[in-house]
């Protein structure tokens, strides 16, 4: 792999593009897409996760260099602002061509789940405002998936509502390690205005939110498997914020949150995806 090729791959924040798409997909599978549809949806969040992360990295350069980023392969010099911002340029042109695939409906809310996480990286990644992008980009992704059906099916509210507050939790456990660096370079987000504790209540409390709507929103009486799923959202942050702390002793990044929320995603799609009702 040439180092261009390896240096865009790191800047493309693989670990939550992969856990996305790997959401997505499962989440094709479980409403009754075919392989195709399945596919067309992997493409699409593919796409669009590769857009907003290479964006990120790119209009992120200059401060990630001022706080010694060196894990950032643009501020490191391991691939240039350029070129990245070149790879953003086409994923993000590439993301609604491949949603028209699934019908102009789908497509609309997979545009919609782009923009919006772009106008996150510029400019509302510093204003009170900014846990909004990730509530209205998460919230899109179901949409997206469900109106990609034959027929263009209506997404439940208590879906799109899920997604948007698992979201809101992403943000607020994303920013956990950069606090200290954001303040070095003038950013201030809601998370920065809540503080630490704030953040960690908040992402908490999404989370459990999030979880929470997925077992009471679909008609019938919870199943036990979705009582766990409950009970795994209220025991994981806790347990994450601890190994976080032991990170941070160890001279690492706490990022155990933010991983946090994606095993808690994921154990939420396999709680939807065999709890059979979806659609």
């Amino acid at each position: 792999m040439s180092p261009t090729v390896l240096g865009l791959v790191r800047a493309s924040h693989p670990e939550p593009a992969a856990a996305v798409t790997t959401v997505a997909g499962l989440l094709a599978w479980g409403v009754g897409h075919r392989p195709a549809g399945v596919l067309a949806v992997v493409l699409t969040v593919a796409a669009s996760q590769l857009a907003v992360g290479w964006a990120n990295d790119a209009l992120d350069a200059d401060r990630d260099a001022t706080v010694g980023r060196t894990d950032k392969p643009v501020a490191a010099g391991a691939v240039s602002r350029r070129v990245t911002a070149v790879a953003a340029a086409v994923a993000a042109l590439a993301t609604p061509l491949l949603a028209l695939v699934t019908g102009p409906a789908a497509a609309l809310f997979a545009t919609l789940g782009l923009v919006s996480a772009l106008l996150y990286d510029w400019p509302l990644k510093s204003t009170p405002v900014s846990v909004l992008p990730y509530a209205v980009s998460f919230g899109s992704l179901p949409a997206f998936v469900v109106l990609a059906l034959p027929g263009s099916v209506l997404p439940p509210v208590w879906l799109v509502a899920a997604a948007a507050c698992l979201g809101a939790g992403a943000h607020f456990a994303n920013v956990l390690p950069d606090l200290a660096d954001d303040a070095r370079t003038g950013v201030r987000g809601l998370p920065h205005r809540l503080g630490s504790t704030g953040s960690r209540a908040a992402a908490a409390l999404l989370l459990l939110a999030a979880t929470a709507t997925l077992v009471l929103g679909p008609p019938g009486p919870p199943s036990g498997v979705g009582v766990a799923a409950v009970a795994t959202a209220v025991v994981v942050p806790p347990l994450s914020w601890y190994g976080g702390r032991a990170a941070a002793r160890a001279g690492g990044r706490q990022v155990a949150a933010f991983r946090a929320v994606l095993l808690v995603a994921l154990i939420d799609v396999v709680l939807l995806v065999t709890s059979g009702r979806l659609v």
